[in-house]
C-alpha cells in the first residue's frame, strides 16, 4: 500500500516598503494623525493600509484606544523584524549614491545657534572646497524648530540637544559638550574655585529663556541638584550673550564652543563646574523615511570633525582652579 504525503504550503503575504514605512510610523508616532503627517498623505489612506497589513498578517497589531494606537505583542514582533529593512535599503541607497564620482544635490540643515559663530564658518570653508557642485543651505535656530523642519521633510538633518522624550526620528550622538560659567576677562569672580552646582545661584547670570534648549538641559542638571536659577536677564542668542557679558560685569552658562571666537581673543574667561560636570550632548536628526544623502554624510563627517578639534582646543582656555 503505497501512502501520499501531500505537503501543504503556506501561504506567505507580501509586505510592500510603503506598507512598512506606514506602520513604523504608526508605532513610532502611536497616532493616526501624527503618522499620516509624518509620512505625508491623509489620515485613510494610512488606516486602509494598515488594516489592510492586517488582514494579510491574520494578526490585530494595534488596540485601537480613544487617544492613542497601542501596539500590540504582534505589533512590537513586527516592528522588531521591520527595522532592519528599513535600515538595508536606506544603505543601499547610500552606497549607489556613492558610486558616482561627483558629489552633487542639494542638502538643507539646521544648525543650533549656539555652534553658527564658532565652528560653521570653517564647515562652510571645508566643505565648498570639497564638493563645490553640492547646494548647501543651512539655517540657525532652535531644536524645537528644527524637529518640526525633520518631521516634515522641510529640513534632511539638523544638529539639535538631545531631547528627553521619543521623536520619531533617526537621532546619532554627535558630540558631548562642556558647558562652563563664562565672564568678562577682567570681572572677578565672586565664588571660590573650582566652581561647583550650588555655586552657580550665587553668580548674576543673563541665560537663554527657557524657550531654548541650552536652558531646558541647565534647568534639568541643576534641579536635580536641588539649585534653583533666577537670572535677570535672558536672551535667546548666545552670541549676543557672549558680547555682552564681555561688557559687564554679569556671568553666563554657556557650552565653551559657543564663546570659542572670545576664549581665543581674550575677551572672556571660561570656568569649569564640578560636583557634578554639565554637558549637553549634540545630536543629528533625521527622517526615517528620508535617508541620508551622501552629501548630507559628508557634511556630518566635516561637522563632527571640526566640532572634535574645537572642543580639544578649547580645554586649555577652561579655568580649573
Amino acid at each position: 500500500m503505497v501512502l501520499w504525503r501531500v505537503a501543504r504550503v503556506a501561504w506567505v503575504p507580501c509586505m510592500d516598503l510603503r506598507q512598512i514605512s506606514y506602520f513604523v510610523a504608526l508605532f513610532e508616532e502611536g497616532s493616526v494623525t501624527r503618522a499620516a503627517q509624518r509620512m505625508n498623505v491623509v489620515q485613510p489612506a494610512l488606516s486602509m493600509q494598515i488594516a489592510k497589513l492586517e488582514r494579510e498578517l491574520g494578526q490585530r497589531l494595534f488596540d485601537r484606544q480613544p487617544k492613542a494606537m497601542v501596539p500590540t505583542a504582534a505589533g512590537r514582533t513586527l516592528h522588531r523584524l521591520v527595522h532592519p529593512i528599513q535600515r538595508d535599503v536606506a544603505d543601499a541607497r547610500a552606497a549607489m549614491a556613492r558610486l558616482s564620482q561627483t558629489v552633487s544635490g542639494r542638502v538643507t540643515a539646521g544648525i543650533l545657534s549656539s555652534l553658527s559663530m564658532s565652528v560653521i564658518p570653517s564647515v562652510l570653508a571645508r566643505f565648498a572646497a570639497a564638493y563645490p557642485e553640492v547646494e548647501l543651505s543651512l539655517a540657525d535656530g532652535y531644536s524645537s524648530t528644527f524637529i518640526e523642519g525633520v518631521g516634515t521633510g522641510a529640513l534632511d538633518l539638523a544638529v539639535i540637544n538631545r531631547p528627553a522624550r521619543r521623536l520619531g526620528l533617526v537621532m546619532a550622538p554627535l558630540l558631548d559638550e562642556e558647558m562652563v560659567v563664562v565672564g568678562g576677562r577682567d570681572t572677578p569672580l565672586p565664588v571660590p574655585l573650582p566652581i561647583r552646582m550650588a555655586d552657580l545661584a550665587a553668580l548674576d547670570l543673563i541665560l537663554p529663556s527657557t524657550r531654548h534648549g541650552l536652558r531646558v538641559e541647565l534647568d534639568r542638571r541643576v534641579a536635580a541638584a536641588d539649585v534653583t536659577l533666577c537670572p535677570k536677564l535672558e536672551l535667546d542668542l548666545p552670541p549676543a550673550i557672549a558680547d555682552f557679558v564681555a561688557r559687564s560685569t554679569r556671568f553666563t552658562v554657556l557650552p565653551s564652543i559657543a564663546v570659542s571666537r572670545q576664549l581665543a581673543d581674550g575677551s572672556l574667561k571660561a570656568y569649569r563646574i564640578v560636583a557634578p560636570r554639565i554637558a549637553r550632548e549634540l545630536v543629528i536628526i533625521h527622517h526615517p523615511q528620508k535617508p541620508l544623502s551622501y552629501a548630507a554624510q559628508l557634511l556630518i563627517g566635516i561637522l563632527e570633525e571640526e566640532l572634535n578639534a574645537a572642543a580639544a582646543a578649547l580645554q586649555a582656555h577652561i579655568i580649573t582652579g
